[in-house]
């Protein structure tokens, strides 16, 4: 029965009152979205972009003076007068626990766009000037280059004046190769690092793509294994992005979902999909789920199978997800299956078994082994070693008819190879097993991760002496920077990048890969699609072996002379 208005109040607008104002909010929105889209694809987001319109995030109110160390607002006090100053960042060790130590590049044009390229006025000094005075121990003055940064605000429009060379996104190198180089010149050298603690940020969603990457290796084995070649394009889908309520804010999930769609198309994570349709892609789509029902879904039902079959109802006709141990995992496998099969088999979608509790090896055997007593299955191309039944021997692997398990619960690296081990051994493909990371994919990693850190390589004095600047502490080998201007190249297209002295012959040689990606002020249109991305990372991945040096022999013998003649063990 519908609910009448109370006395005195307000005539209700008509429903088809209320449709029409919802239609013109709609089309007005779309016509915003589509006109975003077509700056960003042209590179221009223009000043005052609405980040929170395509990205679904807010970036914290604060001004770029603050944006730093506390340490390095100081530092412009305590560096030398200098003509010039380089500094640069750089993975130095391989990703905890991976045998392998390449790295995907990412997130660059995050930290550009949003934070080097923003420009200044002379609010933000005030800001800066309001915060400052209360910083220091006791709540004393804090110094600050106040007059350098009215400077830049005068003579350079506002940006901040440096130069940013860096990988380009989505390349794959080994650790130690230079990611970003910053220069700054003249009364500017003293604010060369002070954009380092911002541009070191990138360390995270680099990592997300290479752990991702790591992952999309083990599936591929898996799939050479046990999988036909023509279903090899469902490798997309194996591993889903399931972080976003575990990330400490919507930004990182935006950061680390974007990351991970580098290597995989499925994610839960809409921030991020969204972000990387209509502010990195022009806005083709790269992210997709399917329909699925949570705790509170099945439970909301009396019964399991009410809930079971009304999901079937509105979406058994494609791919639809169920979480199957609300109450008793064994007894929906053994009981509520076989009693919605028909159900399901009428309506001819694929019902995708989801565990969320126990030991994930075991429950994703138990889904395979139910799903194959209730809907049977068929044997592929592919011969398994692994079969023990008479029936089975000399056969290929088991592929379920209309259903597969995915396995979100407790997921990382370790576990997903010990999974499909046990999905082979037991005779099944690998293509009826997907996987949901959350944690793991976009929480469980830090700066240490893969030790990434910027350092000072190259000063000019103000007498005009060069002086290549070299870290080399004696209590731990693994913190030694590289030293001076270098040059990153590559031998020919799709060969690793390797590190020179820049000033070397054999460095016209070469291709460049490094690209200048802000010069005193925004480069527009420098960045790539993501599309364009994507296919970067799968080619040179591909292309470039695990575990090789980048380190030249011309830099390494500055190295080693540097080492020596401080009496560092080389």
């Amino acid at each position: 029965m519908a609910t009448l208005p109370s006395p005195g109040a307000a005539p209700m607008p008509e429903i088809s009152e209320q449709n029409e104002a919802l239609k013109r909010e709609n089309a007005q929105l779309c016509a915003q979205i589509k006109a975003l889209s077509q700056r960003l694809a042209q590179g221009s987001a223009g000043v005052g972009y609405p980040l929170e319109l395509v990205a679904g995030l807010r970036t914290l109110e604060a001004p770029m003076s603050v944006m730093t160390d506390s340490y390095k607002g100081t530092h412009f006090q305590m560096y030398p007068a200098c003509k010039s100053m380089s500094a640069y960042g750089e993975f130095r060790e391989k990703f905890t626990g991976m045998d392998d130590n390449r790295f995907v590049f990412y997130g660059m044009r995050y930290y550009i766009e949003n934070f080097v390229a923003r420009k200044w006025t002379k609010a933000d000094v005030d800001a800066a000037e309001a915060f400052y005075k209360t910083h220091n121990a006791g709540y004393t003055p804090f110094p600050f280059p106040r007059d350098l940064f009215n400077k830049f605000i005068a003579e350079n429009d506002g940006y901040f004046p440096v130069v940013v060379e860096a990988l380009p996104e989505g390349t794959v190198a080994y650790i130690h190769t230079p990611c970003f180089i910053i220069t700054a010149e003249d009364e500017y050298s003293r604010l060369c690092t002070f954009l380092e603690t911002i541009l070191t940020m990138v360390w995270y969603p680099s990592c997300v793509a290479t752990l991702s990457r790591f992952v999309k290796d083990l599936v591929t084995d898996a799939f050479e294994e046990s999988v036909d070649p023509e279903l090899f394009g469902m490798i997309e889908t194996k591993l889903h992005d399931f972080g976003f309520r575990g990330c400490t804010s919507v930004e990182q999930a935006v950061l680390g979902g974007s990351a991970h769609l580098l290597n995989f198309g499925g994610s839960d994570t809409m921030s991020a999909c969204y972000h990387v349709q209509f502010h990195l892609n022009g806005g083709r789509p790269v992210g997709s789920s399917i329909p699925a029902t949570e705790h509170s879904v099945m439970t909301a039902w009396t019964t399991e199978e009410e809930a079971l079959r009304n999901e079937i109802e509105l979406y058994g006709d494609g791919p639809y997800a169920c979480v199957m141990d609300s109450y008793d995992y064994d007894r929906a496998l053994n009981e509520v299956l076989p009693a919605i099969a028909d159900a399901h088999r009428a309506k001819g979608g694929l019902i995708v078994l989801r565990p969320d509790s126990g030991d994930p090896t075991e429950q994703v055997i138990k889904g395979l082994r139910a799903g194959e007593k209730v809907f049977g299955c068929t044997y592929n191309s592919k011969r398994c070693p692994h079969h023990t039944r008479e029936e089975d021997i000399g056969k290929g692997y088991k592929v379920l008819n209309n259903c597969a398990v995915i396995q979100g619960d407790g997921i990382n690296y370790k576990i997903i190879k010990e999974i499909l081990d046990a999905v082979h051994k037991a005779g099944y493909s690998a293509i009826n097993v997907t996987f949901g990371m959350g944690g793991a994919l976009l929480q469980k990693m830090n700066r240490d991760t893969m030790s990434f850190a910027t350092k000072l390589c190259h000063i000019i004095y103000a007498d005009g002496t060069e002086r290549d600047v070299m870290k080399t502490p004696k209590s731990s080998a693994a913190k030694i920077s590289l030293p001076g201007r270098m040059f990153v190249g590559r031998e020919r297209e799709g060969a690793a990048p390797i590190v020179l002295p820049k000033d070397h012959p054999r460095c016209e040689r070469l291709d460049p890969v490094m690209q200048v990606v802000y010069n005193k002020r925004p480069i527009p249109g420098i960045f790539q699609d993501f599309d364009s991305i994507k296919a970067r990372v799968q080619r040179d991945w591909a292309a470039t072996p695990p575990n090789g040096n980048p380190i030249s022999p011309e830099l390494q013998e500055k190295v080693d002379s540097i080492l020596k003649s401080r009496g560092n063990t080389v």
